[in-house]
């Protein structure tokens, strides 16, 4: 009894530092900053990878123990590497696609979301679960008969297959987007409809202002996901001046290898619209993600 009373005495004084509330909380941020940070390194690792590999030259790239830093950075890489492929045109195409994807994706399900979330008709709850079931359908599986649709069209060999579909909707955006509308109350809708409004001016008026952030992420969304699309254009570009850059960086490779610091400097050049966009709108993004995952 005696040593327990002793220990229990001594317990306070010796780890009297982490008593107080504060002093706890302090440590858990501490210890969640160091894991944090190791983690970031981790993901930004490959990033800067990228970035020193378009510096090095050839004697560099192939080095070992690797180089981690170039022994004299080579900016002369990035107007080669704008040289050795139509690095513009690609980018052009690439932008082209990716634009009118948006255009398309945003027309189609918004209104696709509006009807199942404020309209209601028969059945209405049994077709928006069939049509969400299609998102467990992988694109190998749907790859096959949409080139023969496409073919028997005459649309191989056009931006046509890769834009068309946005305008018919998406199951996931659908469904982001019919969660936002379910937040918004009836009483606004209903005022509309006492003052004359009709379903397309409360869906103009009223859904589009309030939803704002949320088609700001599927926008943003669908323009990252066609500006990497690698296996569409792939499959449907048959003339290489359509190619997009995903495409083109695969030219760098040729009969004597590969130009490894040719194409760092093409790719790291190939990230800087997305980040730029991302940088100039996280808040709004961050802003749609965070509705729409509470939200819904």
């Amino acid at each position: 009894m005696a040593t327990e009373a002793r220990s229990i005495a001594t317990t306070p004084r010796r780890y009297g530092w982490l008593a107080s509330k504060q002093s706890r909380e302090r440590l858990q941020r501490g210890v969640a900053y160091l894991i944090l940070s190791a983690v970031s390194i981790i993901y930004i690792f490959p990033f800067y990878w990228m970035v020193a590999t378009s510096l090095k030259s050839d004697q560099e790239v192939f080095q070992w123990p690797p180089a981690w830093i170039p022994a004299v950075p080579r900016w002369e890489n990035y107007p080669a590497a704008l040289q050795y492929i139509p690095f513009w045109l690609y980018m052009k195409n690439t932008f082209v696609i990716a634009i009118l994807s948006v255009i398309g994706t945003l027309t189609s399900c918004t209104l696709i979301a509006y009807g199942f979330a404020r309209l209601r008709w028969p059945g209405r709850d049994v077709v928006f679960i069939a049509y969400l079931s299609t998102l467990m359908l992988p694109f190998q599986v749907t790859m096959i008969p949409l080139y023969i649709v496409f073919r028997h069209l005459g649309w191989v060999g056009s931006y046509l297959p890769l834009v068309v579909p946005t305008f018919f909707g998406s199951p996931f955006y659908v469904f982001l987007l019919r969660q936002f509308y379910m937040t918004i109350p009836n009483e606004l809708s209903d005022a509309a409809r006492i003052d004359g409004c009709g379903e397309l001016g409360i869906f103009w008026r009223i859904m589009i202002p309030l939803t704002k952030p949320a088609l700001f992420t599927v926008a943003l969304f669908t323009f990252l996901a066609q500006y990497s699309a690698f296996l569409g254009p792939l499959i449907y570009l048959t003339n290489q001046d359509q190619w997009t850059i995903s495409l083109g960086l695969q030219l760098f490779k040729n009969m004597y290898g590969l130009q490894w610091q040719k194409m760092m400097a093409a790719s790291t050049l190939t990230m800087l619209p997305p980040l730029i966009l991302f940088f100039f709108t996280q808040r709004t993004f961050v802003e749609g993600i965070t509705l729409t995952g509470i939200k819904g």
